[in-house]
């Protein structure tokens, strides 16, 4: 049975990016980190309460509800400190739309604002890209149309890979990507995207990142959506991020990062060579992924 949303006076409260933290996997790191008194209690509670009501949609794909047990949508949004008031920016959603059925109707309900920002394929350097980006995007854009009351109110926005803008400088409280470093850092495009994400982000506002994660530093040209915590933590810092918070929601100790075709060998793609057992790679689940909160400084 589906479960009713909150309404909008309880959507639009807000809460601390440590009070999300707390109870939620978060590995506070912050130095000033200080407990919730009563009034961010409450707020932490409601706008968890919104979250855990959008995951359970019955809009959803159920394909991306099958795979909620190795993404952990409610507690990394909490860790990120989204709530539902919030303008936030989803970088590269793919055509699967998956953070889209959570976050576009969880802004739509609490009078927030949800940005999916999308690659515009006439901007892209090959035919081979200008012709996935195409099918992508008219994928995303049809599985939007088929549900307007949950998806009506997103706000797409095609981006230049090679110099991207997001939006009006410092319009943004959020800016989150999923699993997309990999492919910027190999083509060379890691420095412009984070300092596109410092720039359309308020001060104050937060960097969301979830990455797939190797054990030690990987060239741009090894690169197999693995990278490590290091490069991801000096090229935000290199940007004017400041690291606020680690997680290890999405950690997967059973993967060993070592598979015949990188990350893509595991679910959800299985790209597994020929004559090996896919239900080794099932055994293992998705990706080890690092999960981090920056903050972009207030002054």
């Amino acid at each position: 049975m589906r479960r009713t949303l909150l309404s909008a006076t309880l959507l639009t409260a807000l809460a601390t990016p440590m009070a999300f933290a707390h109870n939620h996997g978060g590995e506070a790191k912050a130095a000033d980190a200080k407990p919730m008194d009563a009034a961010a209690h409450d707020a932490h509670e409601q706008a968890k309460a919104a979250i855990d009501a959008v995951v359970a949609g019955e809009w959803r794909t159920p394909a991306n509800v099958a795979r909620d047990g190795f993404r952990h949508p409610a507690e990394t949004l909490a860790f990120f400190g989204v709530t539902p008031s919030m303008t936030v920016v989803e970088v590269s959603p793919g055509s699967g739309a998956w953070w889209t059925e959570i976050l576009a109707p969880l802004a739509k309900q609490g009078g927030g604002t949800y940005i999916a920002a999308i690659t515009d394929p006439a901007k892209t350097t090959s035919d081979r890209a200008r012709e996935y980006f195409t099918g992508d995007n008219a994928k995303f854009r049809e599985r939007l149309a088929k549900a307007p009351e949950q998806f009506g109110s997103a706000v797409l926005r095609e981006v230049d890979p090679t110099a991207p803008v997001y939006g009006e400088p410092g319009s943004a409280d959020a800016v989150l990507t999923f699993r997309n470093l990999h492919g910027w850092m190999r083509n060379g495009q890691a420095d412009g995207q984070m300092a596109a994400f410092f720039a359309v982000l308020k001060p104050g506002g937060v960097l969301g990142v979830e990455q797939h994660r190797a054990n030690a530093d990987v060239p741009a040209d090894k690169i197999q959506g693995y990278v490590s915590e290091a490069q991801v933590i000096a090229l935000a810092e290199a940007a004017g991020f400041v690291l606020e918070a680690k997680s290890e929601i999405n950690a997967n100790p059973k993967d060993t990062k070592d598979h015949p075709n990188g990350v893509w060998t595991l679910p959800p793609n299985l790209d597994v060579p020929e004559g090996e057992d896919k239900a080794k790679y099932q055994a293992i689940g998705e990706s080890d992924r690092m999960t981090l909160r920056f903050r972009k400084p207030k002054a």
